[in-house]
């Protein structure tokens, strides 16, 4: 059945990160932990999810159309834009590391990029608004960053740290992500 009041827009939203094993909020209300890192200030492209999935076909003799399809691979990932630089983008963006100041109260500050960073796995949380009473959370527990798109620097727009961050299992039978909604839509026989 057609309903409006279903149809959501994330209105605002923000982006998370934390070490692997860090625990995430239960529900929608209560805050994200010290150990989560707000990324701050994204595109208006917002946060885009992509899932997809590779099948083979199981051919038989007896039959022209395949008896049988199974999946062989499963990907889920979501990309964004970061428009702020500081210690927790630019290693997410380039794939761990730290950024440290030269000497003892210099200003100065430095980042290494390696030429083997390693893997920078990490936990991911999403969080968007559409008015006051709805709140949506997204909880990635492990993933890391498999493409860091290119970086434009020029007087026309801000710099932005373009990643797609791809979840990964953190072991077998474990959920890879999480939704959580305060949404009155999803009420078992909520008027429809």
């Amino acid at each position: 059945m057609q309903n409006p009041n279903e149809i959501r827009v994330a209105g605002t939203g923000r982006i998370l990160l934390a070490k692997v094993g860090t625990d995430a909020p239960a529900d929608t209300t209560t805050e994200w932990g010290s150990a989560w890192h707000d990324l701050g200030y994204t595109s208006t492209d917002g946060v885009k999810f992509g899932r997809k999935g590779k099948t083979a076909n199981v051919d038989t003799w007896q039959s022209l159309t395949p008896a049988r399809t199974i999946y062989t691979e499963r990907e889920l990932t979501v990309k964004f834009g970061m428009l702020q630089l500081n210690e927790d983008t630019l290693p997410f963006f380039f794939g761990g590391g730290d950024v440290v100041e030269t000497a003892p109260n210099s200003g100065l500050y430095k980042y290494e990029i390696q030429s083997d960073q390693g893997e920078d796995e990490r936990a991911l949380g999403i969080e968007f608004n559409d008015g006051a009473d709805v709140r949506y959370r997204f909880v990635i527990p492990r993933g890391l960053v498999t493409v860091s798109d290119d970086i434009d620097l020029n007087r026309k727009g801000a710099v932005k740290l373009g990643v797609t961050f791809t979840a990964l299992s953190s072991k077998p039978g474990a959920s890879l992500a999480t939704w959580l909604m305060k949404d009155k839509a999803y009420a078992v026989g909520a008027a429809k």
